[in-house]
């Protein structure tokens, strides 16, 4: 097997038995990022030498009997994760150089636990985008490509697209990614991997880039479930540095997978059957529920009434938290500064930002900052705050008659750049089976089920009540064990590109 074909749960037994060590397994990476990464852009910053010593070190505290849980496993960290000593960008020019001098609490612990970082991932600027086409260090392009037409670059979603595309093109074992309305979910979705998005609360959001403080939560991405499950045990935990960080123990998620679902009830949302769905998505839907009945499951139809609210109360909620949040990228502390010989504060201010925000970010401030304005406060954010309260209802009474809801993780396969790309509301439609989970503050998991006519991948989204990530992971790798998903892209490690 060549290294860059490991699973995260296989490279870590290869490398207790001795097969491989951590210092060989880090260099096929580095080779395979060496070989892909112009290609598709998937790193920002690679951070190769640095990895190399950490492999060396992983082997040494390996042959001290000191090894970590994930004790040499090669990792991409989303350019949102500030990362002491490495440049931080959020895939903007207004934080071009800037290296922060602390540690994120997620990567502190995935280095705490061994992980190998071989770089920043790309990403939407500021994490809003479904495409990964706003990132000030160009597109990312998706590995998969389209049995008709090669040669169109498809998007790896966003805004974690740069993880994704690392993962599923096999230049690291898995990567972490953050998700606001569906930046974990989609991505994995359009690139034939496993990510969850877990509770709100369940990971610590110190370090992280904030979009919107009250929707964002960190996720991994992984080759699959259990993947997912180790890599978010070590990703977990509270953290006094985050008020938001809940105080609550982190379960072993990769022993969940093993859980029969035999006698669990399986929500299937009413309102989730859109118009105009593709006839594949509906199919792999009913397929998911399929499996699941005959592992033992019980389908049973609900409903979220609200949840036709979601995206516009999402996108009046996340631009305003945006807009403030953002206030502080002003040419004066940090990042970018952009000025005359003569220019005043106001001009300082003007000047930098509008150099430094791409269109996408200019325009959900813009739109932030409208709908917290006096006279629309109480028209737009105050009315999206009540809808918001009454989606979360839904899903409490929801949990009252159900253990998981499935559904599809987005609405179509990946498309190609200029598909609609360039008007923001059909990119906004992206969203529409993922930000209920961000609104709710639910666990979310994306799992690679099928492929479309034009053989690009499918996913199926398993969401679980509040802190029960250990179900969602139980159904996600049954639905995993029936789909049987084996498909690669064409973009890979081991295949010339």
């Amino acid at each position: 097997m060549h290294p860059t074909d490991f699973t995260i749960a296989g490279a870590v037994a290869a490398l207790e038995e001795g097969v491989i060590s951590a210092e060989e397994l880090t260099r096929a990476h580095v080779e395979a990022v060496e070989a892909l990464n112009p290609k598709i852009n998937a790193l920002i910053t690679v951070t190769a030498e640095q990895a190399m010593e950490a492999a060396r070190a992983s082997d040494a505290k390996r042959a001290r009997g000191e090894a970590g849980p994930l004790e040499g496993i090669p990792l991409a960290i989303k350019d949102l994760f500030c990362t002491e000593g490495v440049q931080t960008t959020a895939g903007s020019k207004i934080l071009e150089g800037f290296v922060p001098p602390y540690e994120s609490t997620v990567t502190a612990q995935l280095k705490r636990d061994g992980a190998v970082f071989l770089g920043k991932a790309n990403l939407d600027e500021f994490a809003m985008g479904s495409s990964n086409l706003t990132s000030a260090y160009g597109s990312v392009l998706n590995p998969w490509s389209r049995r008709n037409d090669p040669d169109a670059r498809l998007v790896p979603g966003g805004s974690s697209g740069g993880s994704a595309a690392a993962v599923a093109a096999r230049m690291v074992l898995g990567a972490t990614g953050t998700d606001t309305g569906g930046s974990i979910r989609q991505p994995a979705a359009f690139c034939g991997i496993t990510g969850i998005k877990p509770t709100y609360g369940r990971c610590s959001r110190f370090g992280i880039v904030a979009y919107a403080s009250s929707l964002d939560q960190a996720g991994p991405f992984g080759r699959t479930v259990e993947d997912c499950a180790i890599l978010l045990r070590s990703m977990a935990g509270h953290d006094p540095k985050d008020s938001t960080s809940a105080n609550r123990p982190v379960p072993d998620f990769a022993a969940a997978c093993e859980r029969s679902v035999k006698g669990l009830r399986i929500g299937v949302p009413k309102e989730y059957h859109i118009d105009g769905m593709p006839a594949e998505i509906e199919k792999l839907w009913r397929q998911g529920l399929d499996w699941l009945k005959e592992a033992g499951a019980e389908i049973v139809e609900i409903s979220l009434p609200h949840a036709e609210y979601a995206l516009p109360t999402y996108y009046i909620v996340a631009p305003a938290e945006a807009s403030s949040n953002l206030a502080r990228y002003d040419g004066v502390r940090f990042g970018l500064r952009e000025a005359e010989k003569n220019s005043d504060l106001r001009d300082l201010y003007e000047r930098t930002r509008a150099a430094g925000f791409g269109p996408e970010v200019r325009r959900r401030i813009m739109i932030g900052t409208y709908v917290l304005s006096a006279g629309y406060y109480d028209a737009y954010y105050l009315k999206a705050q009540k809808v918001r309260a009454l989606i979360a209802r839904d899903f409490r009474e929801a949990w009252s008659k159900v253990d998981a809801i499935l559904a599809p993780a987005t609405p179509s396969a990946a498309f190609a750049e200029g598909e609609g790309s360039d008007d923001p509301v059909q990119m906004y439609l992206n969203d529409v089976f993922t930000v209920t989970a961000n609104l709710a503050g639910l666990p979310g998991l994306s799992v690679p089920a099928g492929l479309d006519p034009q053989g690009l991948p499918l996913g199926l989204q398993v969401l679980g009540r509040p802190f029960d990530e250990e179900t969602v992971f139980a159904v996600g790798a049954a639905i995993e064990r029936a789909a049987g998903f084996k498909a690669l892209p064409a973009i890979r490690a081991g295949v010339a590109p």
